[in-house]
């Protein structure tokens, strides 16, 4: 045999106490970007014979020459430093300042719009409207800038005119630090040597606000960034998973505007149409039997408490109703229409006394009930009786 011995061990440092959740830093007044006056607005330089006031560029000139003479922004966004509470945090307001995100608003805490970043579990009041109060369009801009298109949820950024070093992955690595700022990056893809890189978030409103604050901006070297919506991706799997996304945030949607009592009401229709209904009438069935036993019981114990006058006229009643004649029942071969029609036969020969009943009168009588089982003849019998 053999013993276990056990030790106590002494526990010298002290038991950590858990300690309350800190509660959430409060926001302070948003600070004025810009003093006005300080952003001055450049003339486009013309490049072209015509100026089209909505793509705001000259039309018919040297493409180079557009792309050459963009400007670098005076101005860029610090979410860390310029976030804060304005009068919208008041009024209720849900959209966001545009110059904010572009670095240049020069009201502050006084400014009608939020100057922080777009919530990725809220809704904007109209989905026809980008988190900036500006309205959607039908169909992208042939440039794929502006708004956007309220027919697709896009969340994937073209940036262009990125200035490379090194390998790919260090490209990917600057260009994730300097747009992960404004959301949280589900994904990034770098085309090497064509300067070229998609940039995906998690929330379509990230989106939104990281190509306003990112336009015109430069990454680590002094390049002038281009950047535009995408198309959609051509893979056949992220087609799928993006249509499953879609599907689920639905789902989520739609089971957070229902009550959880329907909710509960529509999982328990499901359950009983799953199979549970089977055992459910079993148990129906077996209450069914009890309940006739109890009747059958309580009607005993009536029978016994009746009056007796009560029971002779019921008894009476009943020995009435057995007198009247009862259908034939067939506990044979022949059915129950055959021994009808046999029994009128004979009837109609007892009558005569026997004798043949003349034709007139055959047809006169009526005719016997059809008979449905099989007859005599059936069976080869040679008595026609």
């Amino acid at each position: 045999m053999t013993s276990t011995a056990i030790t106590e061990v002494e526990i010298t440092q002290p038991i950590p106490i858990p300690q309350a959740p800190k509660p959430p830093k409060k926001l302070k007044p948003a600070r004025k970007q810009v003093k006005p006056g300080d952003v001055v607005k450049e003339e486009t330089v013309q490049t072209g014979k015509e100026y089209n006031i909505w793509y705001n560029k000259w039309a018919g000139g040297d493409r180079e020459d557009s792309y050459s003479n963009k400007t670098k922004s005076q101005t860029r966004c610090s979410i860390k430093r310029d976030s804060g509470l304005t009068r919208a945090n008041t009024t209720g307001m849900q959209y966001i300042c545009l110059f904010f995100s572009r670095g240049c608003c020069p009201y502050g805490w006084e400014c009608e719009y939020r100057h922080t970043l777009p919530d990725s579990t809220d809704t904007m009041p109209d989905s026809s409207k980008d988190c900036f109060a500006r309205d959607k369009f039908a169909d992208y801009r042939d440039d794929m800038g502006g708004v956007g298109s309220f027919n697709r949820q896009n969340r994937t950024l073209y940036v262009g005119r990125i200035k490379e070093t090194g390998n790919g992955q260090e490209t990917e690595e600057v260009v994730a630090r300097h747009f992960r700022e404004w959301g949280t990056i589900e994904r990034i893809r770098v085309l090497q040597y064509r300067s070229v890189a998609f940039v995906t978030y998690v929330s379509e409103f990230h989106a939104q606000f990281a190509k306003e604050a990112m336009a015109c901006q430069s990454l680590d070297n002094d390049e002038i960034l281009n950047v535009r919506w995408a198309t959609e991706d051509p893979n056949p799997v992220q087609k799928v998973a993006e249509k499953r996304r879609l599907e689920d945030m639905g789902q989520e949607a739609i089971k957070a505007k229902m009550d959880p009592r329907i909710v509960d009401a529509m999982r328990a229709v499901r359950a009983l149409e799953d199979g549970e209904t089977v055992q459910q009438g079993e148990e129906y069935d077996d209450d069914g039997d009890d309940e006739q036993q109890q009747m059958q019981q309580h009607e005993g114990e009536d029978e016994d408490d009746e009056q007796p006058d009560t029971k002779r006229r019921r008894l009476e009643n009943g020995s009435a109703d057995s007198a009247l004649p009862q259908p034939i029942q067939s506990s044979g071969l022949l059915s129950a229409d055959t021994l009808e029609g046999l029994k009128y036969f004979a009837e109609i020969r007892k009558r005569h006394g026997g004798v043949p009943v003349p034709a007139q009168q055959q047809r006169r009588a009526p005719p016997p009930p059809a008979s449905t089982g099989l007859g005599l003849a059936d069976y080869g019998s040679d008595d026609e009786d």
